[in-house]
């Protein structure tokens, strides 16, 4: 059956060796549509982001670009502004009818952490073809905070899918007629969901976050450890708006409330270029059971992590930002986001990763 494949489907991958690793995979690694991947015991600082290229290998770009090497087995700190690679734990043996697509875990996302999954032959990031039997790799480029990492730690997550499942516009609207998507306005649906960025002040008065230039470490182990202030600047506006810094990095939230039913997922666009020069995304896939009702949520609003490109930029309450791609799940998870499975954004509003306590 056509669509992303459901967890006990990743586990029946594993079964059959078309995803393999020399190291036990860990509990509270499957989620319901994607599998955690894990760093392993050793981190390349290179001179350059790359892709491999077709017909080459990785290593053979590693070997090329290499500037020293960090071994991580006792934790080590990869640096803001630098760009290291790192082989993951995991490997895959695709079938012929299966591709698949990486991105970052959103608490690494919400950190501002550049991480990407490359393959040998690759062309793209993140996008592995069907077919492909091979080692995946994990760029790492901290933008603005250094990190504390460790092998094993799960900075990416892997989903497979078999076919074409993305929703039509059409489709889109016919679920939303029987399930609503959208909590708190009308569904504005154009290639997908469209979302705007909440500008009205909260209690508090904060709309939002921009990180602070000068920091010191985040330990990625730690939750719930460190002071938001040593990090990040709180942001006011009292005419509902925020003019964006060129190269500085925000913590905003939708609008609107957004609902992943059960049988679909969904993945955040990152980048559009006919709303402005900005990133609003780095951490896309949005889990079945986001924001459901029969998974502790109703509605939850999506979290936006925003870099400002070439300009400033003007951004005005309720503007449109970006936009959600659903897709069709080849089955029912098992277990949805927020049921059993320490799901920490279930519900969520304007909130920083899991690593600054409340």
């Amino acid at each position: 059956m056509t669509g992303v494949l459901a967890s006990q489907q990743i586990e029946t991958l594993i079964a059959q060796g078309a995803l393999r690793s020399d190291t036990a995979f860990a509990e509270g690694q499957m989620q319901p549509a994607s599998l955690d991947l894990r760093l392993g015991h050793t981190a390349y600082r290179v001179r350059a982001s790359f892709l491999a290229g077709q017909s080459r290998s990785v290593q053979s770009r590693i070997d090329e670009f290499e500037m020293h090497r960090v071994d991580l087995s006792h934790g080590a700190v990869l640096e803001k502004g630098c760009v290291y690679l790192v082989p993951l734990m995991e490997e895959l043996a695709l079938p012929d009818d299966i591709t698949a697509i990486a991105n970052a875990k959103s608490s690494t996302g919400r950190l501002d952490l550049l991480t990407r999954v490359i393959t040998d032959g690759g062309v793209e990031f993140d996008r592995i073809p069907q077919g492909y039997k091979g080692p995946l790799y994990a760029e790492i480029c901290p933008r603005s905070f250094s990190v504390l990492v460790r092998p094993g730690m799960r900075l990416n997550q892997i989903r497979f899918r078999r076919g074409q499942s993305v929703l039509s516009d059409a489709d889109l609207r016919a679920l939303h007629a029987e399930v609503q998507l959208v909590n708190g306005g009308d569904a504005v649906i154009d290639a997908g969901l469209g979302f705007s960025v909440d500008l009205q002040p909260t209690q508090d008065g904060v709309v939002g976050y921009r990180a602070k230039p000068h920091t010191g470490v985040i330990d990625l182990d730690r939750i719930g450890e460190y002071d938001p202030q040593e990090f990040w600047e709180e942001l006011r506006s009292d005419k509902r708006r925020l003019i964006l810094d060129p190269g500085a990095f925000y913590i905003l939230v939708s609008q609107e409330a957004v609902h992943i039913p059960p049988g679909y997922a969904a993945e955040m666009a990152p980048y559009l270029a006919m709303v402005g020069e900005f990133r609003v995304h780095y951490a896309g896939f949005f889990d079945p059971g986001f924001g459901h009702a029969a998974a502790g949520g109703s509605g939850a609003r999506g979290v936006l992590e925003v870099r400002c490109h070439e300009a400033p930029f003007v951004l005005e309450h309720g503007q449109t930002v970006g936009r959600l791609v659903y897709e069709r799940m080849s089955e029912v998870p098992a277990q949805l986001y927020g049921q059993d499975i320490a799901s920490n954004y279930q519900g969520q509003g304007l909130k920083l990763s899991k690593h600054f306590r409340s």
